[in-house]
């Protein structure tokens, strides 16, 4: 069967938007895949996440090229060109963030929604300054341009803070991390299972959760994109130990990742130390 896909965008775009219209239009080719497939024993399942990796980066690849021929890219689902270090304009794309969640069926037959697609362009003396993260399947598409942080947010961390609830922190649904369900064990966290990062940071935007710590190493298309839609929705996004994220680097590896609304941050870094969790190099899986 031979897919429709949607057409390129508009190279007329300002960065923000292209970010947001190549994030969409690959969610819009990941559902109509998905759409089209009868998954029902594991190798198919294996099929079409490769299929899905595969329909997402040769249309973003197009899209990229149609839009911004000059610019540089660095992909999940594409080799790693090293020109891109020289460059001035680089994009950071995770074609399909969540590969397990977008092949796997929920009881009753239908799919998971947990999954996310992620473009973020990172510039020379400016770090990353346009992105968007889509969730094809809730129809959503959080961009740098547009996102602002809900109402209640602050009212809500608030209550964190005076003892009133739980700090709710995104966590890994089939993996929880050792020092996440520690801090959970003590009662002043509760752990919101989720599928992929982009969705864990996106949640954290719109106030499903206060925060996301990863620990474990993520590479850069794992974050970029849903860091700068946290960032210009007014979140703290560093490393662990507090210092800035950086993009574009030579080994895309980031070691971990802390995202928190920002009248929390220092009260779960304080229950991070605590842990016992201190930011260092982790190493490649």
């Amino acid at each position: 069967m031979t897919l429709q896909h949607p057409p390129l965008p508009d190279a007329s775009l300002d960065d923000a938007s292209l970010a947001a219209a190549l994030a969409e239009g690959a969610g819009r080719v990941l559902l109509a895949l998905r759409e089209s497939a009868e998954v029902t024993s594991s190798p198919s399942v294996r099929a079409l996440r490769d299929a899905g990796d595969a329909a997402a980066q040769d249309w973003l690849a197009a899209g990229l090229a149609h839009a911004r021929p000059k610019d540089a890219v660095l992909s999940e689902e594409a080799a790693d060109d090293p020109a891109r270090l020289e460059a001035d304009r680089v994009w950071i794309v995770d074609p399909l963030d969540g590969t397990r969640e977008f092949a796997e069926r929920v009881p009753g037959g239908g799919w998971r929604d947990d999954f996310a697609v992620h473009v973020a362009l990172w510039r020379r003396g400016a770090g990353l300054s346009a992105g968007a993260v889509a969730l094809p399947a809730r129809e959503v598409v959080l961009d740098t341009a547009r996102v602002t942080a809900p109402a209640e947010a602050l009212a809500d961390a608030e209550a964190v803070l005076a003892g009133r609830r739980r700090l709710r922190l995104a966590a890994s649904r089939s993996r929880p991390p050792a020092f996440v369900t520690q801090l959970a064990s003590r009662g002043s966290v509760e752990l919101v299972p989720m599928g992929s990062a982009g969705v864990k940071v996106t949640a954290v935007v719109d106030g499903t959760v206060d925060a996301y710590v990863h620990a474990g190493g993520q590479y850069e298309w794992d974050s970029a994109a849903p860091v700068a839609v946290a960032a210009a929705a007014g979140l703290v996004c560093t490393r662990l130990d507090g210092t800035p994220l950086e993009y574009n680097r030579p080994d895309p590896w980031l070691p971990d990742l802390f995202v928190c609304h920002p009248a929390l941050a220092p009260h779960l870094r304080a229950a991070l130390n605590q842990a016992g969790l201190r930011s260092k190099e982790g190493a490649q899986p």
